[in-house]
C-alpha cells in the first residue's frame, strides 16, 4: 500500500512547479518514485502488471498536465517514449531494489535520470521539425539545452530515492540500538 501511495504523490509532484505559479524549481518525485514503486512488488502483481498501473496513473497525470496545466490538445503518441520510460523504470526498480543497497540506488538514480534525459532530449530533436536542425550539431544543442532539466532530475531524485530507501534503513537501525541498549540495560543516551 505505502508504494502505491508514494506513485500517487510522485504524480502529484508534478503539478508543484504550477501550484507555486511556475517558480521553475524542477522538483519532482517521479523517477525515485518509479524506483520505489517497483521495488516494493506486490505478491499478488506480476511486475508487469504493476508496471501498467504505473505507467496508467503516470499517463493520467501527463494527460492532466496537457490539456489542464498548459491547454495543449492531448497526442498520446507523442507520450509513447515516456509512458515506455515510465515502464522500464518500475521494471528496473523491481529487478534492482529487490535487495537495498547504497550501490544499487545510486545505480537506480543515474540509469533512470540519465536514460530519460537521452531518450527525451532525442525525442525532442528528432520529432519537431523547427527546434534544432536535423544533424549531429542540432542533436548536441538538444542534449545542451537539456541540461538544467537533467540537473535538476538528477538532484530530485537523488533526495526522493535517498529518502524512500534511507529512512527505513535509519530507522530499522535506530530501532536495533535501542533493542541492544536495552537487551544491556545501558541508558540510550
Amino acid at each position: 500500500m505505502a508504494a502505491f501511495i508514494v506513485l500517487l504523490l510522485a504524480a502529484l509532484s508534478r503539478f508543484l512547479p504550477h501550484a507555486f505559479h511556475g517558480v521553475g524549481i524542477g522538483f519532482t518525485a517521479v523517477g525515485g518514485g518509479l524506483l520505489f514503486f517497483g521495488s516494493r512488488r506486490s505478491t499478488s502483481l506480476a511486475p508487469a502488471w504493476q508496471a501498467t498501473i504505473g505507467v496508467a496513473i503516470m499517463a493520467l497525470s501527463d494527460y492532466i498536465l496537457t490539456t489542464k496545466i498548459y491547454a495543449y490538445p492531448f497526442h498520446a503518441s507523442a507520450y509513447l517514449i515516456t509512458w515506455v520510460w515510465y515502464a522500464a523504470v518500475i521494471l528496473a526498480g523491481s529487478a534492482l531494489l529487490r535487495k537495498v543497497t547504497v550501490l544499487r540506488v545510486t545505480a537506480g538514480i543515474l540509469a533512470s535520470t540519465t536514460s530519460f534525459f537521452l531518450l527525451s532530449n532525442f525525442a525532442v530533436w528528432a520529432g519537431h521539425q523547427v527546434v534544432y536542425p536535423k544533424s549531429l550539431l542540432g542533436l548536441g544543442m538538444s542534449y545542451v539545452a537539456g541540461l538544467p532539466f537533467y540537473r535538476n532530475d538528477l538532484i530530485s531524485t537523488t533526495i526522493t530515492a535517498g529518502l524512500l530507501f534511507g529512512l527505513p534503513v535509519v530507522a530499522a537501525s535506530l530501532v536495533e540500538t535501542m533493542r541492544s541498549a536495552q537487551n544491556r540495560n545501558e541508558p540510550l543516551a
